[in-house]
């Protein structure tokens, strides 16, 4: 018995579509982060970025949980002083919902040269419509804690 040592050069990568509608923005940017950094890999190797494409569309059917799409900020700096710029949750949603999709998949992600070749294979889209189609990607289902529950049997 061996172990074995997967190269770079051999790495098959997959093409997966996650739907944000009605989806928390934590547990979808969990489930992608993994998905991008190789994780449901079963030859998984922390040093090498073995992670599959993720395209994440319905971007602007995001929800947040209790009060935080109210209280929630995103803050930018523009590198002038006094440059700093805040936006709530609320408004950036309605101007730009892929950002913030993108920003909370890229801070679960490792702040490296890798975790940013990882952050390349990331793409959002506010509608349902993708341009990857060529890619064939696989339609991606995981558990959301938020979801509707199915009745039991009573």
């Amino acid at each position: 018995m061996s172990t074995t040592i997967p190269s770079g050069k051999d790495i098959k990568r997959k093409w997966y579509v996650l739907d944000a509608s009605g989806k928390t923005l934590g547990r979808l940017a969990t489930q992608a982060a993994s998905m991008l950094a190789g994780k449901l890999n079963p030859l998984y190797t922390p040093y090498i970025d073995m992670g599959d494409h993720v395209v994440i569309v319905n971007a602007e059917k995001i929800v947040l949980t209790g009060l935080k799409g109210e209280q929630k900020l995103y803050r930018r700096y523009t590198g002038f002083p006094g440059g700093l710029r805040e936006e709530s949750f609320i408004k950036l949603l309605a101007r730009r919902p892929e950002a913030i999709v993108e920003q909370a998949v890229k801070g679960m992600l490792p702040k490296s040269k890798m975790g940013r070749q990882m952050a390349t294979k990331l793409k959002v889209y506010k509608g349902g419509q993708h341009p990857h189609l060529a890619q064939q990607p696989v339609p991606y289902e995981f558990h959301a804690s938020n979801a509707p529950k199915a009745a039991a049997n009573a």
